[in-house]
């Protein structure tokens, strides 16, 4: 049994498999990949599924072996399976060991032992160098503890499904939403932090200085102006793209239209 999943996700995760006629390990491979989207998307690399392939909620599919249908119809059905059960809580990762001397800086660990105090079982966690991290989808939290220092965050409607490493900073590790790079200075923090003035939410601005700020720039232009490298990106493109198409910013015709567009340049 793989022991990063609890024994009743492991279940679920086997039942899929048996059903798809998919090896066990396969269908961790793919959930794995869905789990750090909470479920929205994946990209994968698996040779039972083709070989390299995405995933994006809302009927988007691509595999390897292009012209096959029966391919296509399968990972789809696997990765809708398998996302709602994760939205469902149908599948879950083992909580992390308790941690002990949790108390530094003040910080009371939660009643469960984890350093991120109380905030319940969050939907992603890892760590790169001295940094921890772990994203609460569900109440729009992030928490992060370096050197022994914890700090949480309001995600505000950041919607983060990204991880990666940086390389200059505060913090080792950069994250990604629907937005493009989350800039963590410009998120409330509700616990932690230094004593600089940090941005407050009031009335759905950030206050700086006392000058009222948007808390996010327009969402058409914030895909115009992402980093070289998310604009080379096409199916970031289309997850952003989808996400101003479930907002109503986009009609279904202009986001087909669009998808289509990008979807060629591959």
């Amino acid at each position: 049994m793989n022991a990063i999943f609890t024994d009743a996700s492991f279940q679920n995760i086997n039942n899929v498999a048996n059903r798809y006629r998919i090896s066990v390990n396969a269908v961790i491979d793919l959930t794995q990949a869905l789990m750090r989207s909470n479920g929205t998307m994946a990209q994968f690399n698996i040779p039972e599924l083709g070989g390299g392939g995405q995933w994006m909620q809302g009927g988007m599919t691509m595999v390897g072996d292009m012209f096959n249908n029966q391919l296509k119809y399968t990972v789809d059905g696997l990765c809708i399976e398998l996302s709602n059960l994760i939205n469902q809580g149908g599948i879950q990762y083992v909580p992390l060991p308790k941690i002990q001397n949790q108390n530094q800086g003040g910080f009371q660990s939660g009643s469960n032992g984890n350093w991120w105090g109380d905030l319940g079982f969050p939907n992603s966690t890892g760590s790169q160098n001295n940094t921890s991290y772990a994203i609460f989808s569900n109440i729009g939290r992030l928490a992060i503890q370096q050197n022994g220092k914890v700090t949480i965050f309001d995600t505000l409607d950041h919607q983060i499904g990204g991880i990666g490493q940086q390389q200059s900073g505060t913090y080792s590790v950069t994250f990604t939403s629907q937005y493009g790079t989350v800039n963590l200075n410009f998120l409330p923090i509700v616990f932690g932090g230094d004593d600089s003035p940090k941005p407050q939410e009031v009335n759905n601005t950030n206050v700086i200085d006392n000058q009222p700020t948007p808390l996010a720039p327009d969402p058409i232009q914030v895909i115009n102006n992402t980093t070289s490298d998310l604009e080379e990106d096409i199916f970031g493109k289309i997850e952003r793209l989808a996400g101003l198409k479930d907002k109503g910013i986009l009609s279904v015709e202009e986001f087909e239209n669009k998808k289509t567009d990008l979807l060629s340049r591959l």
